[in-house]
């Protein structure tokens, strides 16, 4: 069945966004009533933060913590009914919780919150194939990664893409993760055969939009926001990109405000989201499938 947008000339998408901190109370501002919305939520590098900052932490007094992250996500899931919640990675290690529990609390806690699928990060290898495959037997979720070729266990639980029917949406996502030479130990991550990420990417968002006929391509990266060197980033993917018309990234622990507005290789639009580290953020972006082009407005929610 063809998207329900996505062959529609008439229909405009309008993005509003914000990289969220918790404050409750506050939504993304809403101008005339689009024909249809989509609310994706998106966090990254949680690094097995459970727990808010301690109140006397330097930097970061009292701020994130799971309890205050699923408040404000189930505050966005009763204010509108299209709500994708997505994590792009590392997932696991940084606090004694993972080291305890090994990446179980982590993924009941995200089955709880309800989110739809996760991209993997390096260090969510850090338990090795078992652990992972241990941890996830909690998680109620999809994992989803494109350019990793998997000859093991974890191929029975990684697909390369998910699709999602929100509405009168249809929503392709796909997950992309970074290099793990150097990285992550090779005894951890044997049977992942790490793949050119731009044109599987490419490959992937084209089929997603082409022959699945999404209204909306979300890439889950786990490549970093830039770097100095030309090693490939959000960025370059993006620049690089078709099809594409979110990469929500991890890796760098990057706090955006917003998402950047990017051109891809075809002169369009591609958003790059990514929100901080530790459960810090929750990024929020609102897509509007509108009949006539309406305005959007984007806000800063702290958490």
């Amino acid at each position: 069945m063809a998207g329900y947008f996505n062959n529609r000339r008439n229909f405009i998408k309008k993005v509003s966004l914000g990289s969220a901190a918790f404050s409750l109370g506050q939504g993304l501002i809403n101008s005339a009533k689009p024909a249809e919305e989509l609310i994706i939520l998106h966090t990254n590098d949680v690094h097995s933060h459970i727990h808010a900052f301690k109140k006397n932490h330097s930097r970061y007094a009292g701020a994130g913590g799971a309890i205050k992250r699923s408040l404000l996500i189930d505050s966005y899931r009763k204010q509108y009914k299209n709500v994708l919640l997505l994590d792009a990675g590392d997932i696991f290690q940084g606090t004694p919780f993972f080291n305890f529990y090994g990446g179980e609390l982590e993924m009941k806690l995200m089955t709880k919150m309800g989110y739809d699928a996760a991209t993997l990060g390096n260090h969510d290898f850090d338990g090795g194939i078992d652990g992972l495959l241990k941890a996830k037997k909690h998680g109620k979720f999809d994992f989803i990664n494109a350019n990793y070729i998997i000859e093991n266990e974890l191929k029975n639980i990684v697909k390369p893409y998910k699709i999602f029917k929100k509405g009168k949406i249809k929503v392709g996502v796909f997950g992309i993760g970074i290099e793990l030479e150097g990285l992550v130990d090779p005894k951890l991550c044997a049977g992942i055969i790490y793949t050119e990420p731009i044109s599987k990417a490419n490959k992937t968002a084209t089929h997603l939009k082409e022959k699945m006929e999404c209204d909306y391509v979300i890439c889950l990266s786990h490549l970093g926001l830039k770097y100095d060197s030309d090693k490939v980033s959000d960025i370059i993917l993006a620049n690089n990109s078709e099809h594409i018309d979110l990469i929500i990234g991890g890796h760098t622990h990057s706090f955006l405000d917003e998402p950047l507005r990017m051109k891809n290789k075809n002169g369009e639009q591609t958003l790059v989201s990514q929100a901080a580290w530790a459960g810090l953020r929750l990024g929020i972006v609102k897509v509007e499938f509108t009949k006539e082009l309406k305005t959007s407005a984007g806000i800063t929610t702290k958490v």
